[in-house]
């Protein structure tokens, strides 16, 4: 009668064999502990790209006819492209670009700086008047901490000199990458003109006031 394996007595007979797999085992574990992710947030790749163009004073057929047509044309010529989405109200347009799963992780950069050459080559056959495009390919970016800066007795243009200065000796601590700053109240400049200095001169009003408005922060 044939006798079964017992895998008990040909580890004691091979006690040396026995003793090399479990330090193996032993080290390999141990490496692999080493190795071990412990991020709170792990990184990872969203492949996902949004463009938007913006053209005030647009109604919603020429900016779909327009902008979001041709955008999404061109896009169509993405490589690893797995769809695009758009979302077009009047004098907006917003297309969103998916890559295919199978798209290596280190090969999305080079994939949006692509879509960014392809809308810059377009950008001259867009309306005249347009604002952007514009491009966010940042959604795995995660905020660690939120600060919250009041002061009392300040003026919001202190209190944003302070908040930068903080801004500044963050980022120079180890692993901090980018800080934004939000809620910053925007500054704006009155200009007065004196009526009767301007009938002196003979100068007109809106002739003054025209060049302003062709400009941008």
């Amino acid at each position: 009668m044939n006798r079964s394996f017992n895998i008990s007595e040909w580890a004691l007979t091979h006690r040396s064999f026995v003793w090399f797999l479990v330090i193996i085992i032993v080290a390999a574990g141990g490496l692999s502990y080493l190795r071990l992710g412990r991020n709170e947030d792990p990184n990872f790749t969203i492949k996902t790209m949004v463009v938007q163009v913006q053209w005030p004073g647009a109604n919603i057929t020429d900016t779909l006819q327009q902008i979001t047509d041709r955008v999404e044309k061109k896009l169509q010529e993405t490589p690893g492209l797995d769809y695009i989405r758009s979302y077009t109200v009047a004098g907006t347009s917003t297309v969103f670009i998916t890559l295919k799963g199978s798209v290596q992780s280190r090969d999305v950069p080079d994939v949006w700086y692509q879509v960014r050459k392809k809308i810059g080559d377009i950008r001259q056959y867009l309306p005249q008047g347009i604002v952007g495009p514009f491009f966010n390919d940042e959604f795995g970016e995660t905020y660690g901490v939120i600060y919250a800066f009041t002061a009392d007795g300040f003026t919001q243009r202190e209190l944003r000199d302070y908040v930068e200065g903080a801004r500044t000796r963050l980022l120079a601590v180890n692993d901090v990458s980018k800080i934004d700053i939000f809620g910053a109240q925007d500054e704006k400049i009155y200009i007065e003109f004196s009526s009767q200095k301007l009938a002196g001169l003979r100068l007109d009003r809106q002739a003054l006031i025209q060049p302003f408005r062709h400009r941008t922060p």
